[in-house]
């Protein structure tokens, strides 16, 4: 007996029905993309090592998906590193591609490799899958997609300002309420190092911060401890852990504790200016809110951060996020190459828009029509119907068989089809059709005009 087939873990197959659902989804983020005067771009779905690898830090790199080298691998392998099993020494000399980690990294290749062919400030969106060697649990998946949205030659806060806006925007079109884009700046971050001085281990602070969710204030102070951060370091930086109140309130916490530190009260300004500019033209659906411990732990931020939070009844990690990358482009030669960008979670979004029912009942109703099949006359009657039908946008099919009415009822009401077309031989005689709601069961005869008409 043969085995039964299966999937990689943290890969996963959609069913028609949730295409639909997923489609839906990405046509309401690209029609705001394209609102917002974003324009799309593609990259390849797999890169050139040496492009992605040291632009995540050292976690990211370890959940790079290497591609081993086509041929003979092995006949190029580093033979010391082999005999040594020197695992990294050993992957650099047999596999010279990976998957691509996230869209950010590509999009800022491409951006030097077509800089002459630009008009900048280039504003792109790019929905693609993207590839991660993680864990699989819920929410997170080791293949899933990325719709990401980036501003490139522009350092103007305005541009946070409308990514604020569009989040916004996404939401509301989703019918997503109680959602919550939270904010911080890397100046902050850079300014709590500074007065605790332990700037040299920036990335060490912010790696640990950013796992305040998972592992407990405790639980960071500890890792902080174990990286060599002292115990009267910590304490300067208390108040940070539990910080409440409005947006102003921790705003006024934050003067006090960075006085002294120039980077920092860089980023409260930059806060400042994008909490004032969103006052000024308030948010439908969402909340924007100063998280000062937020630090997406990915190393090419440099000012602000963005996270967003599925609404409080829901249980599930961000589903959005980013930040602005002032030096992004300058690892591939490009300097002065300021960039923001933001990136909406489709998947994670998939499961809350689930979880709390607010998918449109038409969402997964693909086809309108089905014409029932009574025979070779009939059918060719039928498929006459159905080819004007489609002339007129209306998604309709024929039954392909002859099979027994009862069967092909049965077929329309498991697919969820909500009208059946019904002609035999005295309605083709009298050049009508039989249309029948599905779900109310009334049934009328209409000519081929009135038929369109009606299904419009």
């Amino acid at each position: 007996m043969a085995q039964k087939p299966s999937i990689p873990k943290g890969t996963r197959d959609f069913s028609p029905i949730e295409v639909a659902k997923r489609s839906y989804i990405i046509n309401t983020i690209k029609f705001q993309f394209v609102k917002f005067g974003f324009q799309p771009i593609e990259t390849p779905s797999f890169e050139n090592s040496d492009t992605l690898m040291g632009k995540y830090g050292e976690e990211g790199d370890r959940l790079i998906f290497k591609i081993l080298n086509s041929g003979d691998f092995l006949a190029k392998a580093d033979k010391d590193a082999y005999k040594n099993e020197d695992s990294l020494k050993l992957t650099s000399s047999i596999s010279e591609k990976a998957l691509r980690y996230d869209l950010t990294v590509p999009f800022a290749r491409y951006v030097v490799q077509h800089q002459n062919e630009l008009e900048f400030p280039f504003k792109r969106y790019q929905i693609q899958p993207v590839w991660r060697a993680d864990r699989p649990q819920k929410g997170r998946f080791r293949e899933f997609f990325q719709c990401d949205a980036d501003v490139v030659g522009s350092d103007s806060l305005w541009q946070e300002v409308e990514f604020v806006q569009l989040y916004d925007t996404v939401f509301t079109a989703l019918q997503l309420e109680g959602v919550t884009i939270k904010i911080n700046n890397r100046k902050i971050l850079s300014g709590f190092a500074e007065v605790i001085g332990e700037q040299d281990k920036l990335i060490d602070f912010t790696v640990a911060l950013d796992k305040l969710d998972k592992i407990g204030e405790q639980g960071v102070k500890d890792e902080m401890l174990q990286k060599g951060i002292s115990e009267e370091a910590l304490k300067k930086i208390q108040p940070i852990f539990g910080m409440k109140g409005t947006f102003n309130d921790k705003i006024a916490i934050l003067h006090t504790i960075l006085e002294t530190s120039e980077i920092g009260k860089k980023g409260i300004e930059e806060l400042q200016f994008i909490q004032k500019a969103i006052s000024e033209m308030p948010l439908k659906t969402a909340v924007l809110d100063l998280d000062v411990t937020l630090a997406r732990g990915l190393n090419y931020y440099t000012g602000a951060i963005f996270e967003v939070a599925a609404p409080n009844t829901v249980k599930m990690g961000s589903i959005g996020g980013g930040g602005r990358y002032d030096d992004l482009t300058g690892i591939f030669g490009l300097k002065n190459m300021s960039g923001v960008g933001i990136s909406f979670g489709l998947d994670r979004i998939y499961l809350v828009l689930e979880e709390l029912d607010l998918f449109p009942t038409t969402v997964s109703a693909a086809t309108k029509v089905l014409v029932i099949n009574f025979g070779e006359d009939e059918a060719m009657y039928g498929l006459k119907a159905v080819q004007k039908l489609r002339e007129a946008g209306i998604a309709a099919e024929l039954y392909p068989d002859a099979a027994k009415m009862k069967k092909q009822m049965n077929h329309a009401n498991k697919r969820n089809i909500p009208f059946v077309i019904l002609a035999g031989a005295e309605e083709i005689k009298a050049e009508v059709y039989g249309l029948k709601n599905m779900v109310s069961g009334n049934q009328e005869k209409l000519s081929l005009e009135d038929l369109i008409d009606t299904l419009k």
